[in-house]
């Protein structure tokens, strides 16, 4: 894995035409960072960057719809998450069910298709039936596919994965030796996703924080200091183009 990060790519404004000249990834993921310290710096509640950061999501849709990405993952509240301040999980829950509300008409339009990734035991009642009603909703819709990552996490996805494995091989619906990474990402919450292409994180954090650890085994890594709701369309136009100027080789020489 590449880490492309603080550094000016292009001193001209790049375009989606542009952009477009060259092979764009298929599957893009995005670590959405920097929502409280956006809201702080306004002297706003965190609340306040979460529902800005809704609208840097929403343009990341519609660059992806441009520009002919296929699968976009977002990293909306971990597993962890849980442990903030009641206030604001609670607070969070609601605007998850108002975005999906709101946009169900846009989503339909613009032919992108909802799927849920995460652990979905412990989502409230209510947030869960609003997008697993989307979800059955937009299952036809073939533009783009929007994995909205909600109580994600990794480590404990990847033990969930062993665990039905185990029980596979013990029901002898599979063999051990037969047990190899297609199959393994087929338990995985991405099932039905490629691995990423490209996973960018904002805010100018240097960590993976528990996303997609097995996914991105070969992605390509961007980071940058934009936090969330200021990252725009140049600055999304700025990660493809560092994807493009890279060497894929996985693993080869």
């Amino acid at each position: 894995m590449k880490i492309f990060s603080r550094l000016q790519l292009s001193a001209k404004i790049l375009t989606i035409e542009e952009i477009k000249r060259k092979p764009v990834p298929i599957h893009v993921a995005i670590i959405m960072d920097g929502n409280g310290r956006w809201a702080a710096k306004r002297g706003l509640p965190r609340l306040a960057g979460h529902r800005e950061g809704v609208k840097s999501l929403e343009n990341a849709v519609r660059l992806c719809s441009d520009l002919g990405i296929k699968y976009l993952t977002a990293y909306s509240f971990s597993s962890e998450n849980w442990k903030r301040p009641a206030d604001e999980v609670l607070g969070l829950m609601e605007l998850f069910f108002e975005t999906v509300s709101a946009e169900l008409e846009e989503l339909m339009k613009n032919g992108v298709k909802i799927v849920l990734v995460g652990n979905r035991k412990t989502i409230p009642q209510k947030v869960l039936k609003k997008f697993e009603d989307t979800e059955i909703i937009t299952k036809k819709n073939e533009n783009l596919v929007l994995n909205i990552a909600l109580n994600y996490g990794s480590r404990q996805e990847i033990i969930e994965a062993v665990k039905e494995a185990c029980i596979e091989a013990k029901n002898n619906e599979i063999e051990i030796e037969r047990i190899d990474d297609k199959y393994f990402s087929r338990l995985l919450f991405t099932k039905n996703s490629p691995d990423p292409d490209l996973l960018i994180r904002t805010s100018g954090e240097f960590r993976i924080s528990n996303f997609l650890l097995w996914q991105i085994a070969y992605s390509e890594l961007y980071f940058t200091e934009t936090l969330w709701p200021d990252f725009k369309e140049e600055d999304f136009l700025k990660a493809i183009y560092s994807y493009q100027c890279r060497n894929r080789r996985f693993g080869k020489i």
